[in-house]
């Protein structure tokens, strides 16, 4: 049986620099006019057959996106609303951890058995990395379901906790605490990790604080969190956008961090609490070097190189308590357990939390979106030996 010929529509003609073309106009997937020209009516033909196939294939690939071609629209949306350092760093964690085993399949063909297969690797990473792999899952999930792109979210009930679990993140006890800052009391980062330990600030929001947020001279002194910092090649940049909406608080601060913040704006000469030497907020490498004052005085076990005739040679330096740095007999080795930042904010939220401050009044003084965030993370036994736990039973179980 001979195969039936599409028949050819009859097409009107326009003259173009004096030539004769056919002419027809076909709608793109956008809904725009799109002109088409051939010198006979078979080429035409096919142009418009060609045009009406893309724009079936756009139709279709928007409705039916890959999870690839998801993830690239997530990430232009949310572009919007967060710095550039943080959808470098949601891009990273996609291409990875999402796209890598994900990506080439339809968004809508995705079961939780497909994102619990991908997951497996990110389970042998920390457990924070974990956590933020499966938030972005969700994120991204959730927001095709709430566009219909999806009937429903295979994320939904996939549990956010896995990985390995992080050491060394525990809070500084008190004589911790009173060992750190007489480590470094009268050095750079005091005031730095003042803020840490008695307002809870993250490192961002403590390298952008300026002066016109710290109010000493009131009934109760306060800090208002307004302004983050973050750094685009090695240079500062000071923005209103938060981490999270709920990042916005006003903080009172007790008596020992008022003062040292009195102390430190007599003898400033910058509008920022923490600035370099002509007044600038910290770039990077200045904020790594800051922290150096810390790290050079711990006990932690350090490997150095140095070149002996023209060659490179490690050794190793194990620093014993109370010991002196050999170049410089200031230095003191007498932090003996793991201090950063964020450390300084957890021992701060926790401090809250075992003074017996309500939890929803802990999430809005450490800026969390909400209070199980608070007592997931945070809440975790300071002391633990039977003799620092004796007190406590006794006075649960007094007659």
């Amino acid at each position: 049986m001979a195969k039936r010929k599409s028949k050819i529509p009859e097409y009107g003609t326009t003259l173009r620099s004096g030539i004769e073309y056919y002419r027809t106009r076909v709608k793109d997937a956008d809904g725009k006019m799109l002109e088409l020209y051939a010198l006979t009516k078979e080429e035409l033909y096919q142009k418009e057959t060609a045009a009406r196939l893309e724009k079936e294939e756009v139709l279709f690939r928007r409705e039916n996106p890959t999870v690839e071609e998801y993830c690239e629209k997530w990430l232009t949306i949310r572009s919007a609303t967060v710095s550039k350092n943080t959808i470098r760093d949601y891009e990273s964690i996609i291409r990875n951890y999402i796209i890598k085993p994900l990506g080439d399949m339809y968004l809508a063909d995705v079961t939780s058995d497909d994102i619990r297969v991908a997951l497996v690797p990110v389970s042998k990473k920390s457990a924070t990395m974990y956590a933020r792999v499966n938030m972005l899952i969700k994120c991204i999930f959730y927001n095709a379901e709430r566009t219909r792109l999806i009937d429903h979210n295979p994320s939904a009930g996939i549990s956010a906790k896995g990985g390995i679990p992080a050491k060394g993140r525990e809070a500084l006890t008190d004589e911790q605490v009173k060992t750190l800052l007489d480590a470094i009391r009268g050095l750079r980062p005091y005031v730095f990790i003042m803020i840490g330990l008695y307002a809870g600030f993250r490192r961002e929001e403590i390298l952008a604080l300026q002066w016109d947020c710290v109010f000493l001279d009131v009934k109760v002194p306060y800090i208002a969190v307004r302004r983050a910092w973050r750094t685009e090649n090695n240079r500062p940049e000071i923005s209103d956008i938060l981490k999270t909406p709920t990042a916005r608080r006003d903080i009172p601060i007790p008596k020992c961090l008022a003062d040292c913040l009195r102390e430190e704006q007599k003898k400033s000469i910058s509008k920022f609490v923490i600035a370099d030497s002509n007044g600038q907020p910290l770039s990077l490498s200045q904020y790594r070097r800051l922290w150096k004052y810390v790290e050079v005085r711990s006990q932690k076990e350090r490997t150095y190189y140095k070149y002996v005739n023209g060659q490179s040679i490690k050794y190793t330096v194990k620093p014993y308590e109370c010991g002196h740095q050999r170049n410089n007999h200031n230095i003191v080795y007498s932090i003996d357990f793991k201090v950063t930042p964020h450390i300084l904010r957890h021992t701060y939220i926790t401090n809250l939390l075992y003074a017996g401050v309500e939890p929803k009044t802990v999430q809005y003084l450490a800026g969390h979106k909400n209070s199980k965030t608070t007592m997931d993370i945070y809440v975790k036994v300071k002391y633990n030996k039977p003799e620092q736990l004796l007190g406590v039973v006794n006075q649960a179980f007094k007659q």
